[in-house]
């Protein structure tokens, strides 16, 4: 049967006959190229963080510390990186995390399109973010039929938050990520020194103009007077939550309802208790908070705390062994963020689903060599901090 990381040998057969792969398959020589092809505004929101950018960088540089310890004499000519989430069977243990500016990282403006359909092309389940350029109901259609969660910032108006729900409800959606870290954004100096804010500038915020609930807090409608709509925007976006709110929350959906920004075990505990049916393990990257411990190093105590319930994890995730190390670690799945979004700014969904590949493929080959025929191997080995 095909593995993963049967796409190398694509690769090197293709390079026989003179042809390489258009995006790089490596994290930094992928980073350096988008970094050469986005606009200045894009790159900057895309790659900054909060304060001196230390949480961010150190988010990877975590990863270093963790290691696993290679088994021989195992056979692993057969490997299986599919995991059961929420009553779906997954062919693999990553998927795409969202990104609010996913919209803009292609030129045509339509990148949550194109990240759609690299999922659909990968089976790689997308997190769709509420700041996009194309309705949600387009981005889960272009998925076709890889399934799709829809990530939440909960605006203050309840009704919005309950339509934005209904919509990805009915649009299939198979979940709801729910975005506790941002009611405000962290500082964030890169685009603080250029005065740019995408959002105010009109960009990603269609799923808010095309929402009936929305569209009833205006006096003008958007496609009239779309600097009043960005205004009414500003003004919703982000209510405080706290854990009185679960109620309501889980009141708002039969679908699995996952917590996302969570890093403490009693945070894990209590929203588990109220009610979440998931706990995504996540400092947004760096990109909300500085000078905070990297996630990777809070995921075992979440893991612990959360018990049989499943626990998903991104930031710093670079590659397909930061995946496996994560996996080791007791995530159930693991979110890919800013290689993906590279994959879009050079190469649309071909790109973002080129660099899935590369990751899935580099997970699949190191659980190969290193004696784990598959996820419960993985988890059974476990990973171990080194320094």
């Amino acid at each position: 049967m095909p593995h993963y990381g049967d796409y190398q040998n694509a690769i090197y057969f293709a390079g026989l006959s003179g042809v390489v792969p258009k995006v790089p398959v490596d994290f930094a020589t992928l980073a350096a190229r988008a970094t050469a092809a986005m606009p200045a505004s894009v790159r900057d929101y895309v790659q900054g963080g909060c304060g001196d950018e230390y949480t961010q960088d150190h988010n990877a540089a975590a990863f270093r510390h963790w290691g696993m310890v290679p088994r021989m004499m195992v056979d692993c000519s057969t490997r299986d990186l599919s995991i059961d989430l929420f009553g779906l069977r997954l062919p693999s243990p990553i998927f795409m995390a969202p990104i609010g500016v996913t919209g803009l990282m292609t030129p045509d403006g339509h990148g949550d399109l194109a990240a759609a359909r690299a999922a659909a092309a990968t089976r790689v389940p997308l997190v769709a973010s509420t700041l996009s350029n194309d309705p949600l109901e387009d981005v889960a259609q272009a998925m076709g039929d890889t399934p799709g969660f829809f990530q939440l910032y909960t605006p203050k108006d309840r009704d919005l938050a309950a339509s934005l729900v209904s919509r990805a409800e009915a649009a299939g959606y198979k979940g709801i990520v729910v975005t506790l870290d941002t009611w405000v954004t962290g500082w964030r100096p890169r685009d603080l020194n250029t005065g740019n804010f995408p959002q105010l500038r009109g960009h990603v915020l269609t799923n808010y103009f095309s929402d009936p609930v929305f569209r009833r807090l205006l006096q003008t409608p958007p496609e009239q007077d779309p600097a009043a709509a960005v205004r009414s925007w500003a003004a919703t976006f982000g209510k405080v939550l706290t854990w009185d709110d679960m109620p309501w929350l889980r009141s708002l959906t039969k679908l699995p309802l996952i917590l996302k920004g969570i890093c403490h075990p009693d945070d894990a505990r209590r929203a588990i208790d109220t009610g979440a049916d998931a706990i995504y393990c996540s400092n947004h990257g760096g990109r909300q908070a500085n000078g905070g411990i990297a996630a990777i190093d809070m995921l075992p105590g979440v893991v612990a705390a959360a018990g049989d319930t499943p626990v998903l994890f991104d930031s710093g995730v670079r590659s397909g062994s930061d995946v496996v190390k994560a996996l080791a670690l007791g995530a159930t799945a693991v979110g890919i963020g800013r290689p993906y979004s590279y994959g879009l700014a050079l190469d649309g969904a071909a790109g973002a689903a080129h660099v899935l590949r590369c990751i899935l493929a580099e997970a699949d080959l190191l659980m190969a060599v290193n004696g784990y025929p598959d996820l419960a191997a993985v988890r059974a080995a476990g990973a171990s901090r080194s320094a």
